[in-house]
């Protein structure tokens, strides 16, 4: 039950108070009206929605939400569903030995890039790929793994799947797993450091904690600028002191774009020609929606491109899998790198993906999750269409976020705002690379985050503060 706990607190920011499941949840909810954490007019999630995410019964949550509305502290119409009273009471912080204050409020809804829907993922699949997998694992399974490069069964079925579903040529033996990409990242690093490379090309747009691993290493970051075609490739050449380039081409980030097919040849014609590495960062290669899907760079040359790939995003950054499909050369000296550093992953979460995968319940859990983010990306533009009409609109073929453009000097404002009234946003100015040229204001708004209870109040949260 702590889990669920967790989950709710993670949508609405309560903590369960008093003795027993329905008096918790009911001492919870109240205290977020009294203190104004949840707003007069805010609609609450169904009964049926809540207990879902929660895990516990709808009874529970109904008795809960009745005894609220007999209080007074929510209301309950037909067609309306359950809402804030209007006339509960939200206090004003009070500064002491002075007049009241205005304080900015704790996020309620967030809408920050970079994380799924945790509320979806699939328990149910999960356990019973875990009881398939534990029963059928060796003894040898529980032990200290003698392969660095993870486990036979997860790196057997990956290869086949990212195949088929991402054009990559993967042989299980140059598979080596991770636990998370930064740690397939922080590997790499400490390769091309021992090559006695000196620089890492990335793009102007980026996580900044990406370049920061990168430079803990010993390495330069210099940057690529990124337009409407993705990051300028043909400039590699004359980036000097670089052996390597980290792209996101499927799907930039933050930008959204994919990388134009010539522009995917240049980086490749660099590496050749350099004797340079592509690491290629494919974050949510798996999520597309009005096009067809954009395959790995890396089935153009595996000998000189690094594919990066994880589970944050199809299923949960919480598992901490990732892989590595790597050129034929690099197995040996990242195999090293990883001895010295983090040599096993979870066997017992390995074996449970590789049986998830096996069974299908991978497939079918990112159809469902596809169906799902593209159902939010319409409602979120046609939302922006109709309260922001003049504002650009970007990225929204594929993956997890949009960038909306916004006026000149205005980003810095907005996010205030949003602040204020309890949502968490990114703009798009922070992920910018601090040698890149000035660029747009904007906001980078991670439609996959929200619960599904949570999304619709993140949606009006939204609307409300742009300009």
């Amino acid at each position: 039950m702590t889990d669920s706990w967790a989950a709710f607190g993670a949508d609405l920011h309560i903590e369960p108070a008093g003795g027993g499941l329905r008096s918790g949840l009911t001492n919870a909810l109240r205290e977020a009206v009294r203190t104004g954490r949840l707003t007069p007019g805010t609609r609450l999630p169904s009964s049926r929605t809540l207990a879902v995410d929660l895990g516990i019964a709808r009874n529970t949550v109904a008795d809960a939400y009745a005894e609220l509305v007999a209080e007074g502290w929510l209301t309950a119409r037909q067609g309306s569903g359950t809402r804030v009273a209007r006339r509960a009471g939200v206090p004003e912080p009070v500064a002491r030995g002075a007049r009241a204050r205005r304080v900015p409020r704790r996020p309620v809804h967030s809408l920050l890039p970079g994380s799924p829907d945790l509320s979806a993922f699939p328990r149910a699949e999960w356990l019973k790929a875990a009881r398939r997998a534990l029963t059928a694992a060796p003894d040898a399974a529980f032990g200290y793994d003698d392969d660095p490069r993870g486990r036979i069964e997860l790196r057997s079925v990956l290869a086949d799947y990212l195949a088929r579903a991402r054009g990559v040529y993967a042989d299980p033996e140059r598979i080596v797993i991770c636990s998370g990409f930064l740690h397939g990242l922080t590997l790499m690093g400490r390769v091309l450091r021992r090559r006695r490379v000196r620089g890492v090309a990335v793009e102007s747009y980026g996580l900044d904690l990406h370049r920061d691993l990168l430079t803990g290493a010993g390495l330069r970051t210099p940057c690529l600028p990124v337009d409407e075609l993705g990051a300028r490739t043909g400039e590699l050449g004359g980036t000097p002191g670089v052996g390597a380039v980290l792209l996101t081409p499927a799907h930039q980030f933050p930008t959204g774009v994919p990388l134009h097919p010539d522009r995917r040849a240049a980086a490749v014609d660099w590496a050749r020609s350099s004797g340079g590495l592509v690491l290629e960062d494919d974050y949510d290669g798996e999520f597309r929606y009005d096009r067809q899907p954009v395959g790995a760079l890396q089935g153009l040359d595996p000998e000189r491109v690094v594919y990066l790939g994880t589970a944050a995003k199809s299923l949960a950054p919480g598992l901490r899998l990732a892989w590595m499909v790597l050129p034929e050369d690099l197995v040996e000296e990242v195999c090293e790198a990883k001895s010295g550093f983090d040599r096993m992953s979870g066997m017992t979460d390995q074996l449970t993906l590789a049986e998830f995968i096996g069974a299908g319940a991978y497939d079918r859990h990112v159809r469902a999750m596809r169906l799902r983010y593209r159902r939010r990306r319409d409602q979120l533009v046609d939302a922006l269409a109709e309260r922001a009409p003049d504002f650009r609109v970007s990225g929204i073929a594929a993956g997890l976020h949009v960038v909306l453009e916004l006026p000149e000097g205005t980003e810095q404002s907005v996010v205030q705002a949003a602040t204020w009234q309890g949502l968490a946003l990114d703009r798009l100015s922070r992920f910018r690379h601090e040698d890149a040229a000035p660029g747009r204001d904007g906001l980078v708004i991670g439609y996959g985050t929200p619960s599904e209870s949570g999304w619709a109040g993140a949606l009006d949260a939204l609307c409300r503060v742009l300009p």
